[in-house]
This record gives structure tokens, sequence and C-alpha cells, in this order.
């Protein structure tokens, strides 16, 4: 097997293991990593399918450590911001 042949069947696992976690994750999982997801149409549900494929492994480790509120950004803005307040 030739290296694109390697590339394009590990690809092809990747996009099948996120196309089989997506359905999944968006009826169980989002909502225990965001609570506000509770509260969300289909419509939303149905635009975060491709993410979802796409970032599957970042997901999942989300899920395993039992996250349960969305991480805060860290930058620039937000620091200024902290050093202001105190």
């Amino acid at each position: 097997m030739g290296i694109a042949q390697t590339f394009v069947w590990l690809f092809s696992l990747y996009a099948l293991l996120g196309i089989v976690f997506a359905p999944v994750f968006v009826l169980f999982g989002a909502a225990r990593i965001d609570p506000s997801v509770r509260q969300s149409t289909w419509g939303f549900r149905l635009m975060i399918v491709p993410g979802v494929i796409a970032l599957w492994p970042l997901l999942v480790l989300r899920l395993l450590r039992g996250v349960q509120h969305p991480p805060i950004e860290r930058n620039a803005h937000r620091k200024a911001a902290e050093k202001g307040r105190q």
C-alpha cells in the first residue's frame, strides 16, 4: 500500500469514526459539556454536526474528563479587563 493510499485510508477511518460519533454527541454529549445546549433548537444541533465530525477526538476527551462548562478564552482583552478589576 502506497503513502497516498494509506493517507486516504486513515482519513476515511477518521471521518467514519466522526460520523458515527456525531449523532450520539449531538443528542446526549453536547448538553453534558455545555448545559446551555439543553435549550438549543434542532437547527443549532444540525449546524454543529460538521464541527463535531471534524473535532471528535477533542470532544471525546472533554466528555471523558467530565468537563461541564465551556472553556474561558484567554486573550489580551480578557487579561486587560482582569487587570482593570484588581
